[in-house]
């Protein structure tokens, strides 16, 4: 019987797309089995390093690809509460680190970490937010729109901000790290929109679960790349490890709860998740940008940073069920 010879092409690509979809699904835990994975292929990490840009190039093209403008369109008609969740995204969390090296003093920290946690805050939020909000079952247009402007922003504030919480001790040259972010944030908007117009939003929110599990494969190489010289410093210098980490952990906590307190007039879930992005920066964004100029400290807390990124999705489940459930009855009233 005679078959045509594109039949095996599109069943591979039928079998791609199922695999995509059932680890969209496991969402929140192929997020958390991602850094533990990237932590058992220290062989594979060297390696990968250099796919780190292509990643981040993916996550900003899916964002983009993905955004509902019309839902965007209708914030900007409303700008109040998205202007507030801008400048919130954009200068608290550099605000909350700036407040902590002025009580601890920029010379108690080893410059490598010091410019590590002035990325942190510099950088804008994950961009995995979005997702993070669309697997908690939570309206994410707030966060999408805080997402996109703030990324878009980043090449003209970040490097300030970089620079500024950094300081003299770490020299920094601010235009060259701004044009490496407009290539990033410029190409992958070029990318996105030329899909859109191919696919159309319809096809695109159709491919939901695909894109979902296209997100999970991405963190997956992404994890392997960043965890490059984390087994080895783990085993040779586990006190910083653990105070890299401690220090991870407290930011993100402390940029949940400083929204949640703060932003007591929007919904829950838009502050939670508001707060989620606080804690949570796209770090890579700007490590990228960086290039080889990255110090290995720095890279050392920028792939320990992956670990609240990774794992809060999973851990912060309950908490979002319950707030998800409290919601409901007002929005059915």
């Amino acid at each position: 019987m005679w078959r045509p010879r594109f039949a095996l092409p599109v069943s591979m690509l039928a079998a791609l797309a199922s695999a995509l979809a059932l680890l969209g699904r496991y969402g929140t835990q192929g997020f958390a089995l991602s850094i533990f994975l990237g932590l058992a292929l220290p062989q594979f990490s060297a390696a990968a390093r250099p796919l780190l840009p292509i990643t981040i190039f993916c996550f900003t093209t899916v964002v983009f690809m993905r955004a509902d403008l019309g839902v965007i369109a209708g914030l900007v008609r409303r700008p109040a509460k998205l202007v507030l969740t801008c400048l919130w995204l954009l200068f608290v969390p550099a605000l909350l680190i700036a407040a902590t090296l002025l009580l601890l003093g920029r010379e108690a920290l080893d410059p490598g970490l010091l410019l590590g946690i002035a990325i942190m805050g510099a950088a804008p939020p994950i961009m995995s937010s979005p997702a993070v909000a669309i697997l908690y079952g939570f309206e994410p247009s707030l966060i999408i729109a805080g997402v996109i402007v703030t990324t878009i922003a980043s090449p003209l504030i970040a490097p300030f901000l970089v620079d500024w919480l950094a300081g003299a001790a770490v020299p920094l040259d601010r235009m060259a790290l701004a044009l490496r972010l407009v290539m990033f944030i410029g190409g992958g908007m070029v990318v996105a929109f030329a899909i859109r117009r191919w696919l159309g939003p319809e096809r695109i929110r159709a491919l939901k679960p695909n894109l979902d599990g296209f997100g999970v494969l991405m963190y997956f190489i992404f994890a392997i790349a960043a965890m490059d010289g984390v087994t080895r410093a783990a085993l040779e210098q586990p006190g910083q490890v653990a105070l890299f980490l401690a220090v991870a952990f407290l930011v993100s906590a402390i940029g949940l709860a400083s929204a949640w307190l703060a932003l007591r007039r929007f919904p829950r879930s838009e502050r939670f998740m508001i707060g989620y992005g606080t804690g949570q920066r796209n770090m890579g964004l700007l490590v990228a940008a960086l290039g080889a100029g990255v110090p290995p400290t720095t890279f050392l807390y920028f792939a320990l940073a992956q670990f609240p990124i990774y794992l809060l999705p999973w851990l912060l489940r309950g908490i979002a069920a319950r707030l998800r459930r409290r919601e409901a009855p007002a929005d059915a009233g």
